[in-house]
């Protein structure tokens, strides 16, 4: 009788995995000499390189992190980008197109402060930014830095 074998990463999964192994590495030959400028311009690089859609919710939140949440550090997540404090990301933006998905997500990680009782969300479908929508990621992202 013939068994399956357990599934492997997809092809989208290794990239990002092979685009965190290269983002580190930048990482490690800059060393000290990184700088926050450096780092966001690695970051606003993947978000330049985005279909126009990703592109444009993906600029949006990078706005609203810097007027939000200014003391994260943006810096690349398995070839996304990502916000952190203290070496930690915080919170993340996975456009449509990285896992072939319908929508884009604004994700936070546990290093967020948005414990809400025993159960809360954690990432958020973006398909459009509405102004209701940026006041709200806008909250998110005061609570996840508190």
């Amino acid at each position: 009788m013939a068994t399956k074998t357990a599934p492997t990463f997809t092809a989208e999964e290794r990239a990002a995995m092979k685009e965190h192994a290269r983002d580190l590495k930048k990482t490690a030959r800059r060393g000290a000499k990184a700088t926050a400028a450096d780092l966001e311009a690695d970051v606003l690089a993947k978000i330049a390189e985005m279909p126009e859609g990703d592109r444009a919710l993906a600029e949006r939140v990078h706005a609203l992190v810097k007027a939000h949440a200014p003391i994260l550090t943006p810096k690349l997540y398995y070839g996304m980008p990502a916000y952190a404090r203290d070496g930690k990301v915080v919170c993340f933006f996975q456009n449509a197109g990285k896992f072939k998905s319908r929508y884009a997500t604004l994700g936070f990680t546990d290093n967020a402060t948005l414990d809400d009782g025993s159960m809360w969300a954690a990432s958020f479908a973006l398909t459009t930014l509405t102004e209701a929508d940026e006041t709200r990621i806008g909250e998110l992202l005061r609570r996840a830095v508190a």
